[in-house]
């Protein structure tokens, strides 16, 4: 998780050094595809294959996938580096091992939760699966400034660094971890895999080039190729995966998993985190970087360091809440906290929505805290919570889902915040930039064709944090203005001041969807239902301290391949033993199992203390 978190932040922070050093203009037409592919290629291709590799690691072992991911992530993070071309073809290159990255990356996301879940027992789940997101969330903080330290001094950098992490975990993951895990040996689902596969990646990518401009307007949406690759594409062979996977012997996974009520509302509540905070790291930095940090006398080329730091409260509030709430929800369950998490991040989002555009730091870095601690009470336990409801011969296919939701989540909410955003630029941005250019003297006909630039041109301009307007008018223009006239308008103020406004339009926009998505979450996470654990045949003891975890039943009939909350042959426990109904509710005392040989029996539980 640490290399991983890296390995997003430290890009992010550094794009405008990396677009510098390869040559990139991205203002120019085509360009922007190249950016969002840069950024977004290593999140379409984790989503894509979380799933297959979850499924892998348990048919043939789970930190063998693992030893391998990290074996793969770190020999393309040094590949990163090397690339000796410039312009359209060092961005391909780039590309190109970014996608090849996401294939470790989503080996080692597909069976890291799943190895720990095998490792703890119920009882300490939440806290291991705590400080496996607090290990994730470091490595964002650590990435946010290496990014910002090392970006300046060489581009390339920026990718090494990556190399030292994953030599020594690769090293490390290969000499310490042994499966602990349940295999269930089958033959590959080439279908379900084949089709999962093109179906997401032709949904992602439609919505990648969704917020590109398309002919006349300021986004795809309206696209031919974008609604074909999303709808015929991507929902039509997604739908086929899902009767691929009701017909074949062995699918890639079961959808009967979506019964057990705790899988399913954790999911959903997940994926909806995940579109209300996906965005926001993209939206924090083009705020400090291109509008905040220059109005406050912060050069272009000082920015992505200083946007890394005066991020680092959120990086601090999850580091805080993740630990604390995974341990407390081991105890009481993760309903309270998850749901809590959801509402905190809900009211943090509205404070920022509330904001100036030219805010007081102090009050921004708090929101930022109180951010960061809704998120962190909410991961863990939802994690937990998730993993805990899964039969042991399932927990990497279950793991992979959950990585799948989320990670699909963040490319859709991506493209959502971006979306709005263009929107709220777009109605305000060209009066905006026609009105400031006249006055400084510049000739109406070239303010105009300025006025005409696509709004997420200068959107990752934004991003990049640099003032694009010497490029846009060029020598011709410039030359011929006042000198007093031409230094404002090429300056650090002119730039950043003249699209705050257009900028806040847009950014009430992004946080009012992000306040619905993290509402409906706190929804699902009510939902899930009590504490509830699917036995895996060592807890036989009371799993917290409140509720017994009834030990394994062999069940004499020939059990279902999967175990499903809810029918025969699932041994499961909820707070106390209880049976489950279909959808995980409880329905009283759990009926006998029928062993062979006989369990020995179980201590009586406690009083049930769980929410």
């Amino acid at each position: 998780m640490l290399i991983a978190s890296i390995n997003m932040s430290i890009m992010l922070i550094a794009l405008p050094d990396i677009f510098r050093g390869i040559g990139v203009d991205p203002l120019q037409p085509g360009n922007t595809s190249l950016l969002l592919w840069l950024i977004m290629s290593y999140l379409v291709v984790t989503a894509v294959l979380v799933v297959s590799f979850g499924r892998l690691g348990d048919m043939y072992g789970r930190t063998r996938m693992y030893n391998l991911g990290f074996a793969v992530f770190t020999v393309f993070s040094v590949l990163l580096s090397v690339t000796w071309q410039h312009g359209t073809a060092g961005a391909l290159w780039l590309i190109a091992m970014r996608v090849l990255q996401g294939v470790g990356g989503a080996m080692l996301m597909a069976n890291s939760n799943a190895i720990l879940t095998d490792a703890f027992p119920a009882r300490q789940r939440g806290l291991a699966l705590g400080l496996n997101q607090v290990a994730g969330i470091t490595g964002s903080f650590v990435g946010l400034v290496l990014g910002g330290l090392l970006g300046p001094v060489n581009w390339r950098l920026v990718f090494l660094v990556s190399g030292p992490f994953g030599v020594f975990g690769t090293a490390w993951a290969y000499l310490k971890l042994r499966d602990t895990g349940i295999r269930t040996p089958a033959r590959p689902d080439w279908w379900g895999n084949l089709t999962f596969a093109a179906g997401l990646i032709a949904l992602l990518a439609g919505i990648t080039y969704g917020i590109q401009p398309y002919g006349g307007h300021t986004m795809g949406w309206s696209n031919p190729a974008v609604l074909t690759a999303m709808g015929g594409g991507g929902v039509l062979l997604l739908a086929v995966f899902c009767v691929v996977e009701t017909k074949v012997a062995a699918p890639m996974f079961r959808l009967g998993l979506f019964r057990i009520r705790a899988f399913t509302a954790g999911n959903l509540a997940s994926l909806l985190a995940s579109l209300g905070r996906g965005g926001l790291m993209f939206l924090l930095v083009i705020w400090l970087q291109g509008i905040w940090l220059p109005r406050h006398g912060y050069g272009f080329t000082e920015t992505p360091l200083w946007a890394g730091i005066y991020m680092l409260p959120l990086t601090l509030g999850f580091l805080v809440a993740g630990p604390v709430s995974g341990w407390a929800s081991d105890r009481f369950g993760a309903r309270a906290f998850a749901t809590g998490g959801m509402l905190l991040a809900a009211a943090s989002f509205g404070a920022l929505q509330a904001l100036p555009v030219d805010f007081g730091y102090p009050g921004f870095a708090l929101i930022l805290l109180l951010n960061g601690i809704g998120m962190g009470l909410f991961a863990a336990p939802n994690r937990a919570a998730i993993m805990n409801s899964l039969p042991p011969d399932q927990r990497g296919v279950g793991a992979g889902i959950s990585t799948t939701f989320q990670n699909s989540a963040m490319v859709l909410s991506i493209g959502i915040f971006f979306s709005l955003m263009i929107t709220g630029l777009a109605g305000a941005l060209p009066r905006a930039l026609t009105t400031g250019l006249t006055a400084q003297g510049v000739p109406a006909a070239d303010a105009a064709k300025v006025a005409a630039l696509p709004p997420v041109g200068v959107l990752f301009a934004s991003l990049l944090g640099y003032n694009p307007v010497r490029t846009l008018l060029g020598p011709r223009v410039l030359d011929h203005l006042p000198p007093g006239h031409a230094a404002y308008l090429t300056g650090r103020e002119f730039f950043p001041r003249l699209i705050s406004q257009p900028f806040s339009d847009g950014l009430a926009v992004a946080f009012g969807f992000a306040i619905a998505a993290c509402l409906i979450a706190a929804v699902a996470s009510l939902l899930r239902g009590g504490r509830y654990v699917h036995d895996d045949g060592r807890a036989r003891h009371p799993a917290d301290g409140t509720a017994a975890v009834a030990p394994a039943a062999a069940v004499a009939a020939a059990p279902s391949p999967v175990a499903v909350a809810g029918t025969p042959g699932s041994p499961a426990t909820k707070d106390p033993a209880a049976s489950t109904g279909p959808g995980g509710a409880t329905t009283g005392p759990a009926p006998a199992a029928r062993t062979d040989p006989p369990s020995p029996p179980a201590s009586p539980p406690p009083p049930s203390r769980s929410p």
